[in-house]
């Protein structure tokens, strides 16, 4: 890949690299840190990787970093965390996205990347399975699985009301 690829790959996929790591990891900073590092990541390989499948190398160091990130942070333990819970039980009033937002969080990692990956960035199951290293039909299973946790907890009306 040439200078010139590489400036075109940043023009091309940051946005979209961007918004899925910050839906993920609902952090901007650390957003910000993980894509950064992916591209910093592929202008060390540059010359390794084809400007044909920059997309798919950014998206899955990216993927991995993020995970790498999550894991980092689980370990970190607040009470504060408990206390939240409790305001927002107390809370009367819910929107849409909000609601969303809850039922995604309720996912595991990779259910929630593989819903943000298909649903909201538009990716083929061939894309997503490059990305998070599944094959179309793992893709396929654990997506299902993903919206059919996501169907449970968004039909039930004491999580809507």
């Amino acid at each position: 890949m040439t200078e010139k690829e590489y400036n075109k790959c940043v023009d091309l996929y940051s946005d979209n690299l961007f918004r899925f790591i910050v839906k993920n990891l609902e952090h901007t900073e650390d957003a910000r840190d993980v894509v950064q590092n992916a591209f910093e990541i592929l202008w060390k390989h540059c010359t390794d990787v084809p400007f044909e499948k920059a997309k798919s190398y950014l998206f899955t160091v990216a993927y991995h970093n993020m995970i790498d990130h999550v894991r980092k942070v689980k370990r970190i333990t607040l009470v504060e965390e408990f206390k939240e819970e409790a305001k927002v039980a107390e809370q009367k009033i819910h929107n849409a996205r909000h609601i969303i937002e809850k039922a995604l969080d309720r996912l595991s990692d990779v259910q929630r990347s593989l819903v943000l990956l298909k649903d909201y960035e538009g990716y083929s199951y061939e894309e997503i399975g490059e990305i998070m290293h599944l094959n179309p039909s793992q893709v396929k299973v654990y997506l299902h699985r993903a919206r059919a946790h996501l169907k449970e907890y968004l039909v039930k009306m004491e999580n809507v009301i």
